[in-house]
């Protein structure tokens, strides 16, 4: 494994952490807070950070199952990154969240985990 993959692997962690602190606050507290906002913002910036490293770094096709999980997972997180901002635009601090929104974005962090999981057991399976 390349160290550009090494350190997109490494981001690709960071960006767990920080997406999965904020959609669990999101989750937890059903309202927009400037801690969601910059958690779940952070997370789907590492993401896009670590996609790039990793696919510099790949000695692969970036077309691959893993890349279109990771690829959909990260457009999916983007729309609701775009979503919760559109609610504190709007609605401005602590804005609570709805249903569908909470649901669509328990979804998207579902989707993301499958994606990090299935990266992770091909890089234990190599």
């Amino acid at each position: 494994m390349s160290s550009i993959s090494i350190t997109g692997a490494f981001i690709i962690t960071l960006s767990l952490l920080s997406y999965g602190i904020g959609s669990i606050s999101l989750q937890r507290f059903k309202m927009v807070s400037p801690g969601v906002l910059w958690f779940l913002t952070m997370g789907v910036v590492l993401d896009i950070i670590a996609t790039i490293f990793m696919i510099v770094g790949s000695r692969n096709t970036p077309f691959t199952l893993h890349g279109f999980l990771g690829y959909s997972a990260l457009l999916i997180m983007l729309i609701d990154v775009i979503l919760i901002w559109r609610i504190y635009l709007n609605e401005e601090i602590n804005a609570f969240v709805g249903k569908k929104l909470l649901l669509y974005s328990k979804i998207a962090y579902s989707w993301w985990i499958v994606a990090y999981l299935t990266g992770s057991m091909l890089i234990i399976w190599r």
